[in-house]
């Protein structure tokens, strides 16, 4: 391809609302550019790096025995209706009519639509098991799109669909995928890690995320130092914490008055007491398919509420903050909660189980109680704690830290959670009727476009891997009015070419300063630099991940080069 009639447009100006260096150098480098909000053209730098994309994806998938089909972009209402999701999902489901006033969404996932086709084909455990995959378009109406391709409403996915006879063959398949995707994010050239997940809206029985490590991840994802635990902060665990003191003595329960001592800094102040003897409640209303009420959750006070495990806990589809004034409708008194004589429904955190020295509140304006056990309660237990820079791994006892990550891939564990619910049956080796055992696996192939860039880049634009990069060479013609740098950029171009190397001839009329700004910026990984060194004898070969410049014989550039790729 020669830069003088290639669809590349790059620019100084990053849009105003991008924050992220890949929201800046996708459209600045001419790869992307937005149409509406969350939606985003591929030009042909964009869509060279989505198809080197789409195909490790396919060859690796393809390589672990799945087949590849497309399904419809549209899905019908009614089979959203039939599993459950058409309310639950949200406003994030785009739902419209056509003329004749049927229903349809825009799908963002398609497991109804992939247990239909399946369905009406599979009748037999003889045709288990099958792991079918599509690399698609799909649709979420995000509240607020941002970040380029990592937020945006309109985005391309593969994914994939699993069905079994049973759990155990489902297992086998979800941990053959785990591994698949490891090589896929590996030739990406992508540090990444496999954490536990919360199933979300999804469902199912298990979940992993497949994570980027980034700053400007939104992500926070919980690692171990010493072993290869991690999870996502919405489904870490931890070790049952260590007391920091020794545990208060208290002469008995009683009620102690605390005036205008609402906060656990107050209260801990007040009794010179560590808050990790304090019981924190934290009210929440929760959001469930048939109606609301308010929940208060329990925990030391020196943790804090992990909002999606505490909805979990509860089986609620959300959590939303309560005001002072609903709390005080519902006989509960803000700053002084308690779950003795609470007149709520409660929770209790798991690492409070067995607590018999603590102080709460007394649900009473003013007032705490003081030797609190819990054993004396009759109370529902569940972990809904955030884990913390610090606490000690579940599996091995080491220090857990916190980290940020772009979460590119997700697996599940369904069960029948689709199969069930949409009659999706097929006859067992004693010829009953059973319903699919299911497993699903997405990746965000365009969002990997932007994770890539978030982890290679420098202040100058992208560092492209290789085996992504839109062009692996970039021929710089210095002063493309010298016939002999012209004459001798073009013989090394062809040579590559015939040689099977990607390369783009930058033959445009152009000051040399600005072909090399838009070398960086794009982020090809190799540039030739044809200049006056040439009456020398000589180029230079530019690295863009390091921006080192060295002379070679011109003679030799090609077997460099070939070397340097390959």
């Amino acid at each position: 391809m020669r830069f003088s009639s290639a669809f590349i447009f790059t620019t100084k100006e990053a849009p105003k609302d991008a924050v992220l260096p890949s929201h800046k150098y996708l459209v600045r480098g001419g790869f992307i550019n937005q149409i509406a909000s969350g939606i985003y053209n591929f030009l042909p730098l964009g869509k060279i790096v989505l198809e080197k994309i789409r195909n490790i994806v396919k060859d690796e998938l393809d390589s672990s025995g799945c087949e590849e089909v497309q399904l419809g972009f549209i899905t019908p209402c009614e089979l959203w209706e039939r599993s459950g999701r058409f309310s639950k999902y949200g406003k994030e489901l785009l739902r419209f009519k056509d003329r004749k006033d049927n229903c349809f969404v825009l799908g963002p996932t398609h497991e109804e639509m992939m247990v239909e086709l399946v369905k009406s084909k599979v009748r037999s455990y003889k045709q288990l098991p099958l792991n079918l995959y599509q690399i698609h378009i799909k649709f979420r109406d995000e509240a607020r799109p941002r970040f380029g391709l990592l937020r945006g409403r309109e985005f391309i996915m593969k994914d994939g669909y699993s069905f079994h006879s049973n759990e155990e063959d489902m297992k086998r398949e979800y941990k053959l995928m785990e591994e698949t995707y490891k090589k896929i994010f590996t030739k990406l050239g992508l540090d990444f890690r496999v954490v536990e997940a919360d199933v979300g809206a999804i469902g199912g029985s298990g979940s992993k995320e497949f994570m980027v490590l980034a700053d400007s991840g939104e992500d926070t994802i919980v690692v171990c130092k010493s072993c290869e635990y991690a999870a996502n902060i919405e489904a870490a665990k931890r070790e049952k914490r260590v007391p920091p003191t020794e545990a208060p003595e208290f002469s008995g329960f009683a009620k102690f008055h605390t005036p205008n001592v609402k906060t656990i800094d107050e209260l801990s102040e007040f009794f010179h007491i560590h808050p990790y003897y304090l019981l924190k409640g934290v009210a929440k209303k929760a959001v469930f398919d048939d109606h609301e009420e308010i929940v208060v959750f329990f925990l030391r006070g020196d943790d804090e509420l992990q909002e999606i495990k505490a909805a979990n806990a509860i089986k609620a589809n959300e959590l939303v903050d309560v005001s002072e004034e609903e709390l005080k409708e519902n006989g509960i008194v803000p700053g002084f909660i308690g779950p003795f004589n609470l007149k709520a429904k409660f929770i209790i955190d798991e690492d409070l189980k067995g607590e018999t020295s603590l102080i709460c509140g007394a649900n009473e304006k003013d007032y705490h109680l003081i030797g609190c056990d819990l054993t004396k309660l009759i109370a529902l237990y569940a972990d809904f704690a955030s884990v913390k820079e610090g606490d000690k791994c579940p599996k091995c006892g080491g220090e857990l830290t916190l980290k940020k990550g772009i979460e590119v891939g997700h697996i599940f564990q369904l069960g029948d959670r689709y199969s069930k619910p949409l009659n999706a049956m097929f006859l067992d080796e004693n010829g009953k009727q059973k319903p699919f055992i299911m497993g699903t696996y997405g990746i965000g192939v365009s969002r990997l476009i932007a994770a890539i860039v978030e982890q290679h880049h420098d202040e100058k634009g992208c560092i492209w891997p290789m085996s992504v990069a839109p062009y692996s060479v970039d021929i710089i013609v210095s002063n493309i009015k010298d016939k002999e740098q012209f004459e001798f950029a073009k013989t090394v171009y062809d040579e590559l070419l015939n040689k099977n190397v990607e390369v783009i001839l930058d033959d445009r009329d152009e000051r040399f300063g600005f072909k090399m700004k838009d070398f960086e910026l794009i982020g090809f990984p190799y540039a030739i630099i044809v200049g006056k060194s040439l009456k020398d004898g000589k180029v230079q070969l530019v690295d863009r991940k390091t921006l080192n410049k060295e002379d070679f014989l011109k003679e030799d550039i090609l077997d460099v080069i070939l070397k340097r790729i390959r």
